[in-house]
């Protein structure tokens, strides 16, 4: 599916956000900023936008993973036009099988990936097993607004007006109406924060963003 949907992928992101998407992964690298890593690991990166903003924090390797191939040649084109080859590294990996020895990264992002994970704890174990003690997991992910009236407009948005757009960019039926439902599924905020600390992440926090559309979630390695 998201092989498929490859070539509009960015674009769609821009249109049924709105832009914002880019300003909630400069937020999640900007909390970053702090740590200074010198190794990081983005996990599901797709075309690499995340891998690329991380570069700014001057660290001295970044490695991106994702299972889709086209999404991977799409993000090293853009990581050419950039200039960053010496930095970023995009290959193929499995979030829930990671091809890394254990405590290899100072830092561990994923942003809109781990809603896909088959297996949520086992992924967030890989994640937790690739870090450094005291390493940063930061996570940005979609989650449901609490407050209404945005909660009742987001959830019409979702179901309604967010397939229809993503059907006619992508010519895909599935990939928009999979997004919808794979937000309703996941365990989000207090639920997903038990879920970090039971596969060893302490300090875990959630830092809602723009209404609790999206929130980041931030762990460290025990």
């Amino acid at each position: 599916m998201f092989d498929k949907i490859a070539p509009r992928y960015d674009l769609l992101n821009r249109v049924l956000s709105a832009g914002i998407d880019q300003s909630w992964r400069r937020k999640t690298v900007s909390m970053l900023a702090v740590d200074k890593p010198e190794r990081i690991l983005d996990v599901a990166t797709g075309t690499a936008d995340l891998a690329i903003m991380a570069a700014k924090l001057n660290p001295v390797s970044i490695v991106g993973v994702d299972i889709a191939e086209e999404m991977l040649e799409i993000g090293r084109a853009k990581v050419r036009r950039n200039g960053l080859n010496d930095i970023i590294e995009l290959r193929v990996g499995d979030a829930e099988d990671l091809p890394f020895p254990d405590d290899q990264f100072d830092a561990v992002l994923v942003a809109f990936g781990v809603r896909n994970f088959e297996n949520l704890e086992l992924g967030l174990s890989q994640l937790r097993r690739v870090l450094k003690p005291g390493g940063q997991l930061l996570i940005l992910e979609f989650s449901r607004p609490t407050v209404f009236p945005i909660r009742q407009l987001y959830s019409f948005y979702g179901r309604h007006v967010l397939p229809r757009i993503g059907k006619i960019i992508s010519g895909d039926d599935q990939a928009y109406s999979y997004l919808p439902e794979s937000i309703e599924d996941f365990p989000e905020r207090e639920h997903f924060l038990e879920l970090m600390n039971e596969v060893g992440f302490a300090d875990s926090t959630v830092t809602s963003l723009t209404f609790g559309i999206a929130s980041v979630y931030s762990g460290r390695s025990i």
